[in-house]
């Protein structure tokens, strides 16, 4: 069930707020962990079992690793806990990847490849996995207490808004909130969210699907791609990826803000950055946030020794956050390009960039869509098959035709991805986003985003193309 679906839009939503609104505030938090059971379940009931399971081996363990007062004791619970979860996440995950490619080398070396069954990717299992992470750490660490309800564990874990594509929360950053969110519902904070919910439903089936679409139909080409084309199919990827997954965001953080959760941004304009490394401050903001305190810093972070240790470090992060994004080689040179920009800024490119001021963004964009060339494709022949028709001048052999419709989103895209570049632009996103509403306001915004919502709707009923990228990590 995606959030974007006549099913979710039409049945699924009206009914858990029906409900939860209707439910005394003891209860809400039932109704809330029902629903995102049946949410999860509704797209994947094989695998709602792993991850209820899961969570109650996690949240005994690491109870028993709190009160533990030996240090090995401890770091014997903590290794356990992080065994069972990323030991299901390279199950699920990686195992047919590794398999396939120890199968190549076998048959170089005419070796027999070995048999492995197919594995099916439990939708969300890599956000699921971050943020049991983030509770076995931080209660390690002492920064938190564990939560003495298991439910209320369950809760935060699975809680539908976020379950299947974050935003990341670490544990530390949510557990209050699991009590007091209720306090929080309050008519503002709901309208406010509601709004939040439509802007990100616009982005998704408006803007990202339209070009999606275009993008799915040009990297089908093969050998009829010709050098404009191909530019137009890695842009038109270049924005489904992002209003995809930043309407998601928006629809998450808004349905938190319904229920009087306060969710952190996951975007701020990343294709207005002015070089690679405001652009990964700027995009999936959670996830880098998680790799920061969870891997860069572990490994040393900036006070390590020598500038290559910091270089490497930086690098190998990136290179993990490209595996942690799918299990193919598009995915992993997608993160080695992404940390290779970040360690040439360090250099010497950040301080050229800087005296483009935001001009610079012109490079940021196009190092981006290169990038996404690798995501989108993840195989390396197929990617550099569609880097070589952009970059080697192909004449058209066949001609793919814009419509009105795919002119018009990719024209509304443009506008909403730069439009922040100026002040302007920056002063409508705050106080549409961020300044509380007078009544006034509240009339027109509620006005616009039913017609919205509806538009939305109508549009879903024509279409069949409507995924969510992330849903798939």
């Amino acid at each position: 069930m995606v959030f974007s679906s006549l099913i979710f839009l039409f049945c699924f939503l009206p009914i858990f707020f029906f409900l939860y609104y209707l439910a005394d505030k003891r209860y809400k938090n039932g109704i809330i962990l029902a629903g995102s059971i049946l949410f999860y379940a509704w797209g994947a009931p094989r695998f709602i079992f792993v991850i209820l399971g899961t969570t109650v081996i996690d949240f005994y363990v690491v109870r028993a690793m709190a009160a533990a007062e030996k240090t090995a004791f401890r770091r014997g619970l903590l290794f356990i806990s992080l065994s069972i979860n990323l030991g299901l996440l390279f199950y699920f995950k990686y195992l047919n990847f590794f398999e396939d490619n120890l199968n190549t080398v076998l048959t170089l070396f005419k070796m027999k490849p070995m048999q492995w069954t197919k594995l099916v990717l439990p939708i969300g299992i890599s956000f699921y996995t971050f943020e049991t992470i983030t509770y076995v750490v931080d209660v390690y660490r002492r920064i938190h207490k564990p939560l003495k309800n298991f439910w209320d564990y369950q809760l935060y874990i699975i809680l539908f808004p976020k379950l299947i594509a974050g935003p990341i929360i670490r544990y530390h950053d949510f557990a209050g909130q699991i009590y007091d969110h209720v306090e929080y519902e309050t008519t503002e904070y709901k309208l406010r969210g509601f709004y939040r919910f439509c802007l990100g439903l616009g982005k998704k089936v408006l803007i990202a699907n339209v070009v999606g679409s275009a993008a799915s139909s040009i990297f089908d080409l093969g050998d009829q791609l010709s050098t404009t084309t191909a530019w137009i199919g890695a842009i038109s990827y270049t924005f489904q990826i992002y209003f995809d997954f930043s309407g998601y965001s928006d629809m998450a953080l808004g349905l938190g803000m319904m229920m009087g959760f306060r969710f952190p941004e996951n975007f701020n304009n990343p294709y207005s950055a002015t070089s690679i490394t405001d652009f990964w401050r700027k995009w999936h903001i959670s996830l880098g946030s998680w790799m920061r305190n969870y891997l860069y810093i572990p490994l040393g972070g900036n006070r390590v020794n020598s500038k290559a240790r910091l270089f490497f470090n930086l690098w190998l992060v990136f290179l993990l956050s490209g595996l942690w994004h799918g299990a193919a080689w598009g995915f992993i040179i997608w993160g080695a390009y992404h940390g290779l920009f970040l360690v040439l800024e360090r250099l010497f490119l950040g301080k050229w960039l800087q005296k483009l001021g935001k001009g610079a963004f012109v490079y940021t964009f196009l190092v981006a869509v290169v990038g996404w060339v690798f995501f989108k494709t993840e195989h390396l022949d197929k990617s550099m098959e569609f880097l070589h028709a952009m970059f080697t001048w192909k004449p058209d052999t066949f001609v793919w035709r814009a419509d009105r419709e795919f002119i018009t989103m990719t024209a509304m895209a443009v506008l909403f991805s730069f439009f922040t570049l100026v002040p302007i632009g920056q002063k409508i996103q705050h106080k549409v986003f961020f300044e509380d509403y007078s009544m006034r306001r509240h009339y027109l915004m509620a006005t616009a985003m039913v017609i919205l919502f509806f538009l939305c709707a109508g549009r879903t009923t024509i279409t069949t193309f409507n995924p969510f990228i992330y849903f798939r990590f």
